[in-house]
């Protein structure tokens, strides 16, 4: 296949061998004569392990080449990557100058190819930035995005040091489009890679490598607490994090990484407020280890907010327990939001049917009656009594029972916490906890007729 790479730094380099190493021709570009000149002698813009080796052979394959020339790249190949810089502003924004005005020139090149062509852009981008180049190209070129071309979003996943073998066995091919034509050649271009090659919505793949470089600064800072909190304890915190690593049931895989409603229980919340308050007895600082808890308690908020939201009185909540099949209260993140709730004169109806008040003991009842002093007056293992007397809806837990409720109960306004559904075509109203909605019915966007106005609290 014929490719263009636009920017021959750091990721349009690695790039630019490693597709000739796949056996596709590359055309590079760049506005530095330099960095073009380096490419055209066999020799690499960068200083990165195996690349000397690689830009040598691909140049003297005759398969790489570059240009300061935009319009000669896109007219001689079939797919145009955008890898240019987006360096950060003062104020900690991207600077998407580079990636504009390369749309741009892409765009007046394609005034002159009568030619499908594909745009992947492969820079770092906030979501929305893939529209935006698609609308450039659109108002340059004078064609339409879909028809004659289409614009992909192809995030890298490369670490400086061993880029190049991570370009060449990735963990994932990550690909957002909404052209099969273009999804099909980007599957094509990258079919002799040895990873799982994913298709997803656009601005899903736009954000992955902010939150993958997140959640990777993440794991630093909190490896580097942990650390500390050990030091003064005098402990080898790589023991410590050496047998933690080790458990890939829970620490290392994907439980808990699903968006949802905050944590409880008995151990999470116990357990980070001891961790904490050690750090705070050696008088070592854990910015990160010291806001976990705040940052749940406004996650609570945000749920408490999302149901007054909601402009209805009448509120009903499936699943008081912090978990699903048990009949444990205490620190469920519900019951604060449903005392909340109740403080601001909402009239709640609860459906558990774990939960039996008279079968309560020792800190399990302790904790509830301090919060919902008359919860007898509130719970049933009634479910239809609960769902006929509420307006709003409130999903709690996942529990199997709840998978019907949508089509038994139309009107309604569903407030979910906890994903319960991954798709829905409801008669009523969802509304999601931390995702965008998924009900595809057309009565989702229709006016709800609210009891109150909404007001601060």
């Amino acid at each position: 296949m014929n490719i263009s790479i636009f920017g021959l730094g750091y990721v349009g380099c690695v790039g630019s061998v490693c597709f000739v190493e796949l056996g596709h021709d590359v055309t590079g570009v760049d506005v530095s004569q330099t960095k073009v000149d380096l490419i055209n002698a066999g020799r690499p813009t960068i200083i990165e392990r195996d690349i000397e080796e690689l830009t040598r052979k691909a140049h003297a394959s005759g398969r790489l080449r570059a240009t300061t020339d935009a319009r000669e790249a896109v007219l001689a190949t079939d797919i145009s990557f955008i890898a240019v810089g987006t360096p950060s502003s003062d104020k900690g924004h991207l600077n998407l100058d580079y990636i504009y005005e390369v749309a741009a020139q892409i765009g007046r090149a394609l005034r002159h190819k009568d030619t499908f062509h594909v745009i992947a852009i492969r820079s770092t981008v906030m979501p929305g930035t893939n529209q935006k180049v698609g609308e450039i190209i659109e108002r340059e070129s004078g064609k339409t995005v879909g028809k004659d071309f289409a614009v992909v979003s192809n995030p890298e996943f490369l670490r400086e040091g061993t880029s190049v073998h991570d370009f060449m066995n990735p963990p994932l091919t990550l690909v957002g489009a909404d052209n099969e034509r273009a999804a099909a050649l980007m599957l094509e271009l990258y079919k002799d890679l040895p990873a799982e090659f994913i298709l997803t919505d656009i601005r899903v793949a736009e954000i992955m490598k902010y939150v993958n470089n997140t959640f990777h600064a993440l794991k630093i800072v909190f490896g580097n607490e942990v650390g500390a909190i050990c030091k003064e304890l005098g402990i080898d915190s790589h023991k410590v994090m050496d047998i933690f690593c080790r458990d890939r049931q829970l620490n290392i895989s994907p439980y808990y990484f699903k968006p949802g409603f905050a944590y409880g229980g008995s151990c999470l919340p116990k357990d980070t407020r001891a961790l904490r308050s050690l750090a705070a007895d050696l008088y070592v600082d854990v910015p990160v280890i010291s806001h976990i808890e705040a940052s749940n308690e406004r996650h609570k908020r945000r749920a408490l907010y999302l149901i007054v939201e909601q402009g209805k009185r009448n509120v009903g909540i499936l699943g008081l327990s912090f978990k699903a099949g048990t009949d444990d209260l205490r620190c469920s993140p519900i019951v604060e939001v449903v005392e909340a709730l109740l403080g601001k004169g909402f009239a709640i109806s609860i459906y558990d049917k774990n939960v039996e008040v008279s079968r309560l003991t020792g800190t399990n009842r302790e904790f509830i009656m301090s919060k919902i002093p008359h919860l007898q007056h509130f719970v049933t293992d009634d479910l239809d009594k609960v769902m006929e007397a509420s307006d709003v809806i409130v999903v709690t837990n996942r529990e199997a029972e709840f998978a019907d409720l949508p089509a038994r109960y139309p009107g309604k306004i569903f407030v979910d916490l906890v994903r319960a559904w991954n798709e829905l075509d409801y008669d009523g109203h969802y509304e999601g906890l931390a995702w965008s909605t998924i009900n595809t019915n057309p009565a989702q966007e229709g006016a709800v007729e609210k009891e109150y106005r909404k007001s601060a609290f």
